[in-house]
């Protein structure tokens, strides 16, 4: 991109210095402005011309020129510097004008703003390339991102049924409302998300199954036998995967290699991803079913988050970053916790990393990816456990994290994504800048369900757990919104009820003190006639009754 932030906040400010200077020279000097040398110029090889040359323009197009609106530059410069800007900013422009609202309100960022959150949404058929949009893009991601305070409200719970032992892992795939788990049993169930209700359950594959991970085209489990079982999914079926297999038996294979247990899987569109215990990490082509790369660790793996050509592996204490094209290491994160670091988890634009391990603790690392190397900087820590943190799912902006202690914490990274992609690009230690930067505590705490929470995933509004009880447990806050504004809606009745009853007893205090202010009136008639007249009537009763 030709223009850059620092750039164009440096360029806005000469214009306003010029601009003024200009003003106030002209209303106190007319005259001055003929002398006057224009103190703009800005460096061609930066891809921005003179402003007004080198040459001496006249007063009145000097002033006239001052005076020009952002909507009088090339729309390529104004995409430009919207570019620069975040959804916030980009809000506070559309208030400005009509022009600027048409122009802030149909840009393209906020597409990207809504992809690199959320990924495309689930009908983004309706948004193609020459669709008539019944939403615009803007509209798409204030209501989502306004949906995602859904997990500070009120919720409901859903408890499913079916495994006969602990439950291992679980893996929500909301973009077709399902929810796949499994765990000492050997099975693979598949749920549905909105009813909570099982599906189907694939036969006893013979091993503690510790990994699942799934998209619409591929299901895979990962066993301690050291396969990866797969299941293709077949069109004509509703939920997509057909696990017991009634179908076509072509559907349904394994991937051999692995010479230990198998504990953490991930898919993205054209490779699978395994971690085992055998210390290896190995990348396999989805089309082939051949693995390509191999990524040695020196101890058992636990975790691992691809992103479009890198991949984050946990092994040991220590925090690995790949390439996985050559099956280069990029960096290395050594003794990230006191202990094993057991959960990884990744923003979807990949620039931001969690980690939970052994300690309790989870560790917030920005990825910043240079020309020759990729350097990782942390940015944040809680100590929310006092247990070992064994699962960790993030959806901007809410990261959650399962542990040991049954406990489940809800953290709003928010505020820290928006502070480092102001200082994006700044090469500089952040040592200071993280005592003094207020990071907030975890905004929620679900707890209260046993202990030794093996794994959690998070949706647009539920959040789903499962552990050492055997039962899978759905957090349900897709009517959070709803009961929040019932809550409103019976607070301002209340509120207006209130009001009106403040104003019936201010109408009825003000007719009493007219009826008051007559009856004093009058009385201070009769006492300025005779002012001991009440007193000697009261005396003179007084008498008659002593009498």
């Amino acid at each position: 991109m030709a223009f850059e932030c620092q750039e164009s906040t440096e360029i806005s400010k000469n214009l306003a210095n010029y601009s003024e200077s200009n003003h106030s020279s002209y209303n106190s000097a007319p005259e001055n402005l003929e002398t006057s040398k224009p103190a703009l110029d800005f460096n061609p090889k930066k891809g921005i011309s003179s402003f007004y040359g080198s040459k001496q323009l006249p007063p009145n197009d000097v002033f006239t020129n001052a005076r020009r609106s952002i909507t009088d530059l090339p729309p390529a410069l104004v995409s430009e510097i919207l570019n620069c800007l975040d959804p916030k900013e980009l809000g506070i422009i559309s208030c400005v004008s009509t022009i600027l609202h048409n122009i802030a309100s149909e840009h393209h960022v906020w597409k990207e703003f809504y992809c690199e959150r959320w990924g495309l949404p689930v009908a983004s058929g309706l948004l193609g390339a020459g669709a008539s949009d019944e939403k615009s893009w803007k509209k798409l991601f204030v209501e989502r991102d306004f949906r995602s305070k859904t997990f500070l409200g009120r919720y409901s719970i859903d408890v499913l049924y079916g495994h006969t032992e602990a439950v291992r892992t679980v893996f929500l795939l909301a973009s077709a409302k399902l929810i796949f788990t499994a765990g000492y049993d050997s099975v693979v169930r598949m749920w549905d998300t909105e009813e909570g209700l099982s599906i189907a359950s694939s036969r006893p594959l013979g091993c503690t199954i510790r990994a699942v991970a799934a998209d619409t085209k591929l299901l895979v489990a990962g066993g301690t036998d050291g396969f990866i079982h797969c299941w293709k999914a077949v069109e004509s079926l509703k939920h997509l995967f057909d696990l017991k297999g009634v179908e076509k038996q072509n559907n349904e294979f394994r991937l051999w290699e692995h010479e230990g247990p198998i504990t953490s899987l991930a898919l993205d569109l054209t490779r699978i991803y395994s971690g085992s215990w055998d210390m290896t990490v190995r990348v396999w082509d989805r089309s082939s079913l051949k693995c390509t790369q191999i990524l040695r660790h020196g101890d058992w793996v636990w975790s691992l988050v691809p992103h479009d050509t890198t991949v984050v592996s946990t092994s040991g204490s220590d925090v690995f970053l790949w390439e996985t094209n050559t099956g280069t290491l990029l960096n290395v994160i050594h003794n990230a916790h006191v202990g094993n670091t057991y959960a990884l988890a990744r923003s979807r634009t990949g620039d931001f990393l969690f980690t939970g391990g052994e300690d309790g603790a989870i560790h917030m690392f920005e990825i910043m990816s240079g020309s020759d190397e990729s350097s990782v900087v942390q940015v944040a820590t809680w100590i929310p456990h006092s247990g070992a943190v064994y699962s960790l799912a993030f959806e901007f902006p809410w990261l959650v994290s399962a542990s040991s202690d049954g406990k489940l914490a809800l953290i709003d990274v928010r505020k820290l994504l928006r502070a480092s992609k102001c200082t994006l690009g700044k090469r500089v230690s952040r040592d200071n800048d993280m005592e003094q930067r207020n990071i907030e505590p975890p905004q929620r705490m679900l707890h209260g369900f046993g202990c030794n929470l093996f794994s959690v995933g998070i949706g647009a509004d539920r959040i789903v757990c499962g552990g050492e009880e055997g039962v899978v447990r759905i957090w349900n806050f897709s009517e959070a919104l709803e009961i929040e504004q019932r809550a409103r809606a019976l607070r301002g009745i209340r509120l207006e009820n209130r009001m009106r009853r403040r104003r019936l007893q201010i109408e009825m205090n003000n007719k009493g003190g007219r009826t008051d202010q007559c009856s004093v009136a009058a009385k201070k008639k009769t006492v300025n006639g005779d002012r001991n007249s009440v007193w000697h009537s009261k005396r003179s009763i007084s008498s008659k009754v002593k009498t």
